[in-house]
């Protein structure tokens, strides 16, 4: 029987909604953050589609702050704090724990190359200094390093690092991932490469972080559902609709392209406006209206469902 963890399930990684003048758009977390409760999922804000490496403190501050009081009792919050400056990082770690976050998720230092002995120490050092427990992301597509498995699993046992989310795109690192953690009671596995949920859930991976379920987080959580009752067939069903969607503002773009192609989406469906923070742009009105038609042409094969917040 697979093992019911603290930190597990659906974490959806906010976008980070903005007015046009590149301040926080409350009403519109209120929107996002109803949509993903509502359908079984709870936010993970300040991630790479929260486009945190471009926002200030203030406005980081300002997002954990609403998103704490928007927390439904019950459910489990998750802050970005991933930072250049280890001091930032941990008083984002503070800010978080006063905020009722859960735990806080970051990433490796990504200006200097790093040894593994560098690694080690900055995660230790971090994880000794946050009041929140921490979740280590394994990005290398923004980092441009990928933290060993061995090291991993070493820091995993730190008392307060209780899990990993994991974005690389490597089948042999997911399964040899979920081999040396999914029995673990204290350490938890999120993966955060969507074109794989399905493997993953069915192999004991501990939860999902897909940047496609800012849009409909309805379909993960059907797919989990369909994990948990043993329903392969119903999950892989998913994971199809799972890549359609996801391809249809991730193909042909780079990630930073692909984050306002999402905030384009959402838009149609009355959760955001477009605006991304720069150096990233908003699509073009053409882009715009190509992205609806062929999202409405997918709803309408498929018979999705989608929010409407209008």
């Amino acid at each position: 029987m697979k093992l019911k963890k603290k930190f597990n399930g659906l974490a959806v990684p906010s976008i980070t909604p903005l007015t046009s003048d590149y301040k926080l758009d409350h009403g519109a977390v209120e929107k996002i953050f109803d949509n993903f409760y509502n359908n079984g999922s709870v936010p993970f804000i300040l991630g790479t589609t929260g486009e945190a490496s471009s926002m200030s403190m203030a406005l980081k501050t300002e997002f954990i702050e609403l998103s704490g009081k928007l927390k439904q009792a019950g459910t489990l919050l998750y802050a970005g704090i991933s930072s250049n400056c280890v001091a930032e990082s941990v008083e984002m770690a503070k800010i978080s724990a006063d905020a009722g976050v859960d735990a806080v998720v970051a990433t490796v230092p990504s200006y200097f190359a790093l040894t593994e002995g560098e690694i080690k120490s900055y995660f230790e050092h971090l994880a000794d200094a946050s009041p929140c427990p921490v979740i280590i992301y394994n990005i290398p597509a923004t980092t441009h390093v990928s933290i060993p498995l061995t090291l991993l699993d070493e820091l995993s046992h730190h008392e307060n690092i209780v899990g990993t989310k994991d974005s690389e795109r490597s089948i042999e690192r997911l399964d040899q991932s979920l081999a040396l953690w999914k029995d673990r009671q204290d350490f938890s596995h999120y993966l955060g490469w969507a074109a794989q949920s399905a493997h993953a859930m069915l192999n004991g991976s501990d939860g999902l972080v897909p940047s496609t379920g800012n849009l409909c987080p309805d379909i993960y959580n059907e797919m989990m559902q369909a994990v948990e009752r043993g329903d392969a067939a119903a999950a892989h069903a998913l994971q199809v609709l799972s890549d359609t969607l996801g391809g249809l503002y991730q193909s042909g773009r780079l990630l930073g392209g692909s984050l306002g192609a999402l905030k384009s989406l959402m838009q149609s469906r009355g959760l955001c406006q477009p605006y991304v923070m720069p150096p990233l742009q908003r699509v073009t009105e053409a882009d715009a209206v190509l992205l609806e038609q062929n999202l409405q042409s997918i709803v309408a094969k498929e018979h999705i469902n989608l929010p409407s917040y209008q």
